[in-house]
């Protein structure tokens, strides 16, 4: 029987088909998992038929003007009364039936706030996409402090929500996300972690299948809503480079195509970089842009409402 109590917390909209073969791998790790927390946005669909399936699942309806990358998924914390709490999204798959235990066992430690897993991409998934999870979500753990700072910059704030595992108390403690967050609630929370002189721990054993064949307007979107929170946050951000990381990142992908014989990718990988560094460049000066040009650029347009 577990000792520490496990609540699980999704926010979910228009889920796809593959949100119920999520739900039932959760329920079947060997860490039992107390309660499902799934924070429906409406969409007009009924989550009612999981709640009948199961017996722990627990659904709050949300507004879709009430939607907030922070706020919805703190909500959820604060319902919970488990000791530790992770945090999905409605599109990360279990890897196996571990996944709980391990998360859970590297919160084991004190100094550790929080802990995330490893992603591995989908089959579907394009060679690009492959490299960069590999790059992102390496094969070895690593446990991340403010003294890493200086070796690894902002990857050491990196930690995320598509499967993350928070020691609630220490959440309560800390307080929290950011009342309001555009993107990037998580790394915001890390941030705050390690200057409180705690740890975050990547755990490269807790596993989820995730990953996105995302075209070139969708990397724009994206990486303009990422700047905006960072551009929102100098406290945080400020004279910590992600160019440098996204540098490393291209580099190292050139090589990797070149090693794998398909040279003729890096065209596809040069046009991912023009929409991710235009996206970037303008969200991070996104008070000098109109509300109009912002909408048009936000994946995220409730958050301008």
């Amino acid at each position: 029987m577990n000792k520490t109590k496990v609540d699980v917390i999704i926010p979910v909209y228009h889920p796809g088909k593959e949100f119920e073969k999520i739900i039932d791998r959760l329920e079947k790790q060997i860490y039992k998992v107390d309660h499902i927390i799934l924070l429906h946005t409406r969409d007009g669909q009924s989550l009612e038929n999981l709640k009948q399936k199961y017996n722990n699942i627990v659904i709050v309806e949300i507004e879709p003007e009430e939607f907030d990358h922070a706020a919805t998924r703190d909500r959820g914390i604060r319902i919970s009364g488990a000791d530790i709490v992770i945090c999905m999204t409605q599109d990360a798959c279990p890897d196996n039936d571990r996944l709980t235990e391990e998360l859970v066992h590297a919160l084991d430690n004190d100094r550790i706030a929080v802990a995330y897993a490893r992603q591995l991409p989908r089959k579907e998934s394009t060679i690009l996409e492959r490299y960069t999870r590999q790059f992102n979500y390496p094969a070895e753990s690593r446990e991340k402090t403010k003294a890493d700072l200086k070796d690894i910059g902002i990857k050491t704030y990196f930690c995320s929500d598509v499967c993350a595992a928070y020691n609630r108390k220490k959440y309560i403690e800390n307080g929290g996300f950011v009342k309001k967050a555009i993107f990037n609630e998580d790394m915001l929370y890390a941030a705050k972690v390690i200057q409180n002189g705690e740890s975050i721990y990547y755990n490269a054993e807790a596993r989820v299948i995730h990953s996105h064949n995302y075209n070139f307007m969708q990397q724009f979107h994206r990486n303009f809503d990422m700047a905006v929170s960072q551009a929102e946050h100098p406290e945080i951000f400020e004279g910590i480079s992600s160019e440098k990381e996204g540098m490393k990142l291209v580099k190292n992908t050139m090589k990797y195509l070149a090693h794998q014989g398909k040279p003729w990718m890096i065209w596809k990988l040069f046009t991912d970089c023009v929409a991710k560094y235009s996206g970037y460049f303008l969200g991070k000066r996104y008070h000098r842009l109109s509300k109009k040009i912002i909408l048009k650029c936000t994946m995220n347009p409730r958050y301008w409402r």
